[in-house]
């Protein structure tokens, strides 16, 4: 494996980018740009952080019960998920979310925009043992810009002969201050599937508002979506593209009570919104093609709770 030495020869760009030894030895990427701050793991290529500069709170959820270590996941921050989303969907006994998020990836380059942005681009390749779990050749590729909002564009490249399908999700843990006091806007009206009772489909009426355990995959996603989060008097944006359905999930309290890398009470701080492509939304790749998922999430404070009409109520 290349040190972190090498990395920081190769890809560090002064203060602003820099390869650390973090948590578990693991070796971390810490960006600092003008707007925000972010840590991203080479470990499951996954961000961890991202906090917008002069702002108290991070966007994102990240357990202090997390693992860190090769064969786990890391409970918080932003998995990819693929080349499946959920269980494996052949009943083989795979992994559930697919095997890259237990995996190094390779840290392929760093750059810095003229608009103040800094850009991380993560990769990983088939080897014989992914070709041993999911029988096709592929790159993969995760462009990450941490500027006033987080990018993530996830590339997947079909470099072998065969078609493939794949699922995937950005499963993203959003931080919020009272699961009682947030909720999720853009949603209303739209067909879910509620994995909590049998796959039932269902219809959203409103806001999207969480007293029990939710795991659910929202069909025909257009335009942003709003993470109110009145206890910590902010709003989270998020913009999708090459997207048709959402997932919304909390564990609640038994589930929570339940993972070794949750704390009992976790539940209640945190909110995952993913985008996907899952369900209806699977997505083919020919050989040669290209396909990528991307989300882009900005943290708003001092606004209107306005979105596509919807008002809910301010905090009193």
């Amino acid at each position: 494996m290349t040190t972190i030495q090498q990395l920081n020869a190769a890809h560090g760009i002064g203060d602003r980018i820099r390869i650390v030894e973090g948590a578990g030895g693991l070796p971390f990427i810490r960006i600092d740009s003008d707007a925000a701050s972010a840590v991203i793991s080479l470990y499951a290529g996954q961000v961890l952080s991202f906090q917008p500069a002069n702002d108290p709170d991070n966007l994102m959820f990240l357990s202090e019960a997390a693992y860190y270590q090769p064969g786990k996941a890391i409970k918080g921050g932003a998995p990819v998920c693929w080349p499946w989303f959920g269980p494996d969907p052949e009943g083989l006994g795979r992994p559930a979310h697919g095997f890259v998020r237990n995996r190094y990836w390779n840290l392929e380059r760093t750059g810095a925009g003229a608009d103040g942005e800094l850009t991380v681009t993560l990769g990983l390749t088939d080897t014989e043992e992914t070709r041993a779990i999911w029988p096709h050749a592929f790159d993969l590729a995760l462009e990450i810009g941490v500027g006033a909002s987080l990018r993530l564009s996830l590339f997947t490249r079909n470099t072998g002969t065969r078609p493939f399908q794949i699922t995937q999700a950005l499963h993203t843990y959003f931080r919020v201050g009272d699961i009682d006091r947030a909720s999720v806007l853009g949603l209303d009206g739209l067909e879910y599937v509620d994995k909590t009772d049998h796959a039932a489909c269902r219809r959203q009426e409103g806001a999207v508002s969480i007293a029990t355990e939710v795991d659910r995959i929202y069909r025909g996603v257009r335009g942003e979506l709003v993470i109110d989060d009145v206890a910590l008097d902010r709003r989270i944006r998020i913009a999708s593209q090459g997207s048709r359905t959402a997932v919304v999930w909390n564990p609640w309290a038994r589930i929570s009570a339940e993972m070794a890398d949750l704390k009992d009470d976790d539940y209640r701080r945190f909110l995952c919104v993913e985008t996907a492509n899952a369900d209806v939304d699977a997505v083919q790749v020919a050989p040669g093609g290209e396909t990528r998922l991307t989300a882009s999430y900005r943290v708003e404070r001092d606004l209107p709770h306005v979105l596509q009409g919807v008002r809910p109520p301010l905090a009193s």
